[in-house]
């Protein structure tokens, strides 16, 4: 299920942050006021369990823009896996996901929930069809895939949009992950990477307003009310 097995002791966080593992399983903690509660990842319960049973299947945004229809469901690589909610989705709908993620203290919250989810009746054949690595898909995007012995047909990609001081009140659980992950200055570089690795298409989210990553222009787009989808298409999924 992943090559992780990160040795939590040893991964460098930014000051004021640490790993705590509890009864709950691995917490990243910080100062509540600034960053909220502690971050875990739970693919059991919560907003997961609920957009599992409620959250439309097929007719999703994100399942509709990584070709997810009637008789198609193609193995995706979610290249910004990040807390995994996007790739829980579709492996929930069936689909075979692989997740990279950069950030090792990232990588550790996602290994630790996949671990725990796999001990549960409720979610453990959708965590069989997730595989993680840890690593930086804008470096080295056809290693991780190739390591994993995966089949790259799509590639979402959800790049940190570049802070703006207007979202002063961004939520503190984003906060969080800003202060590990920065932005994704290297948006351009791995839309290159991903274009070259999918063998269908690419999909990347956006804010609805924002601009493409800078590159070629998307074929089509999938609007939602706060966000989008920017697609670029090789071939057609359909059978």
């Amino acid at each position: 299920m992943s090559d992780v097995e990160a040795d939590v002791e040893s991964i460098v966080l930014p000051d004021g942050l640490r790993l705590v593992q509890g009864d709950e399983g691995l917490a990243l903690v910080g100062d509540e006021k600034r960053y909220g509660k502690p971050l875990r990842v739970d693919f059991v319960a919560g907003k997961a369990a609920h957009r599992r049973r409620f959250g439309g299947g097929r007719g999703q945004l994100v399942a509709k823009a990584c070709g997810l229809s009637k008789g198609v469901t193609p193995c995706i690589v979610d290249a910004t896996a990040g807390l995994g909610r996007d790739a829980f989705v579709l492996a929930s709908l069936g689909a075979q996901v692989l997740l990279i993620e950069r950030v090792a203290a990232i990588a550790a919250l996602l290994e630790d929930g996949l671990k725990r989810a796999s001990r549960h009746s409720d979610t453990v054949d959708i965590v069989a069809r997730m595989t993680l690595r840890h690593g930086d898909a804008a470096q080295s995007l056809a290693e991780l895939v190739a390591s994993a012995h995966f089949s790259p047909q799509v590639i979402h990609l959800d790049p940190m949009f570049p802070h703006r001081e207007k979202s002063a009140l961004v939520k503190k659980e984003m906060r969080l992950f800003r202060e590990l992950a920065g932005d994704d200055n290297d948006a351009p570089r791995l839309l290159e990477a991903a274009l070259d690795v999918a063998t269908h298409r690419v999909v990347v989210k956006r804010p609805r307003k924002a601009p493409p990553i800078a590159g070629p222009v998307p074929q089509h787009t999938l609007e939602g009310k706060t966000s989008r989808y920017d697609l670029y298409v090789h071939r057609s999924l359909a059978r």
